[in-house]
């Protein structure tokens, strides 16, 4: 009898420890979902667009839906009791919203057939942020879309489990003490 996953994502701001707590998942052997931003912000570069989301916010966008989806529905098809997932569908509608930019109705339809079990929120921590080549935010502008990201799924109507800020070992055994019971 195949086992339904469940659901586990990992959202917050920019660089707040999301992808270091799921490589370390990952080491562990759970089936971890990377994030695909920087994969498109990097498929565009090599086609020529230096800032795919600020050129083309809606293309970009798009293909992050299109990308989240599709980890969705692999996660659905998995035999593994947790999945865990770097952002979510419905980080897509934050960002726009947060730079109130248009898009398609299909957006909020997503948002509502596609269903997380558990959300971890990882809150801005000054001392970890950084900025690199794919990550163009400031601090204050990571805060911003942090109070995006809360608000879009609030009113989705997620409980958020919020991440406490400490060692990477400490943030892990805090998820996967909150799963224990699911």
């Amino acid at each position: 009898m195949k086992i339904k996953s469940v659901k586990n994502l990992l959202i917050g701001g920019p660089s707040t420890g999301k992808s270091t707590v799921i490589e370390a998942l990952s080491d562990l052997g759970y089936f971890c979902f990377p994030e695909i931003s920087r994969e498109v912000t990097l498929e565009a570069r090599q086609l020529g667009i230096e800032h795919l989301f600020l050129d083309d916010p809606l293309r970009f966008s798009e293909m992050l839906l299109k990308g989240r989806i599709k980890q969705f529905e692999e996660a659905e098809t998995l035999d593994t009791r947790h999945v865990f997932m770097d952002r979510g569908i419905p980080d897509v509608t934050a960002y726009m919203d947060h730079f109130q930019e248009d898009y398609p109705k299909e957006f909020q339809k997503a948002n509502k057939t596609h269903v997380y079990d558990n959300v971890f929120l990882f809150p801005i921590w000054n001392d970890i942020y950084t900025q690199d080549n794919e990550r163009f935010e400031d601090l204050d502008l990571a805060e911003s879309l942090q109070d995006s990201l809360v608000k879009t799924y609030r009113d989705l109507g997620y409980p958020l489990i919020e991440v406490p800020k400490t060692r990477i070992h400490v943030r892990m055994n805090f998820i996967l003490n909150s799963i224990k019971t699911k």
